[in-house]
């Protein structure tokens, strides 16, 4: 990786036996993601989907937060050009190619956004207790385009999804486990080393085995799935060109409360 990349952010990865730890590495700027960084995870993900010799990822980030999201005006701001993820990819939301091997997500600090729908993408979340999350897309005028729309319903229910969604409210780690967004939360610092006891215990079963049961477990709810995937290009239009959308973004720049119109 060149130093110019990893002064922007970037994405690692190593290995550990049949374990991928992959780790989001931009902790100057709270994680947030730039448009390469999303190019290197998928091409990880894609990494541990397609290596035969490797059984199970970890997905977890340095310094004291998972992601703060996207980084807003590289994405969205005037000459933004974010990186195309190759089609052949897995993507890192599941909303295109799926990893077929586990994923164990391990959050800490601020884990909003793209942040939650990354770990939803995955299999097992352990968070740290000090994990803040927030899906707040519909506070900036858009709406949640890489997955929470449907797996939030798939994890916590309608109910506690409609409440999370439209409030656009930060929790914390408790509220999180309670809904059943994470399966375990640890004392802060210890959610990575948490993360890699789980994987290596899923390493130790028969690979094949666990794959197929991820499978199986896959072909319950794809049919939804793909009818909510469908119904994105659909909800990316309705919101993406609005006054409203460009009036969140703005204000995110701008750092003030936005003031929406309804169109």
């Amino acid at each position: 990786m060149s130093e110019t990349v990893a002064t922007e952010g970037r994405v690692r990865s190593e290995r550990h036996g049949h374990i991928l730890k992959i780790v989001i590495d931009n902790p100057a700027k709270k994680n947030a993601f730039v448009p390469q960084m999303m190019v290197q995870l998928a091409a990880a993900m894609t990494e541990l989907d397609r290596d035969p010799d490797l059984w199970v990822g970890v997905l977890c980030a340095d310094g004291e937060h998972f992601t703060a999201g996207l980084d807003m005006p590289k994405f969205f701001g005037p000459g933004a050009a974010p990186s195309e993820i190759p089609e052949d990819h897995v993507d890192p939301f599941g909303m295109r190619n799926r990893c077929r091997k586990p994923v164990v997500t391990a959050v800490q600090g601020i884990c909003f956004t793209v942040g939650i729908e990354m770990a939803l993408a995955g299999d097992i979340v352990v968070a740290a207790d000090d994990a803040r999350f927030c899906q707040m897309e519909a506070k900036r005028g858009i709406a949640p385009l890489g997955g929470a729309h449907f797996r939030y319903i798939t994890r916590a229910g309608w109910g506690n999804a409609m409440y999370h969604l439209m409030l656009c409210d930060e929790f914390g780690a408790a509220e999180a486990y309670r809904i059943g967004l994470v399966q375990e939360v640890t004392p802060a610092g210890r959610q990575v080393e948490r993360a890699m006891e789980l994987a290596r215990i899923i390493a130790a079963n028969a690979p094949l085995g666990v794959q197929v049961t991820k499978e199986a477990g896959r072909k319950f709810t794809e049919a939804g799935e793909r009818a909510a995937v469908e119904a994105v290009p659909a909800i990316r239009q309705r919101v993406m060109g609005t006054a409203d959308a460009a009036e969140g973004i703005r204000s995110f720049v701008e750092r003030r409360a936005a003031v929406f119109q309804g169109r």
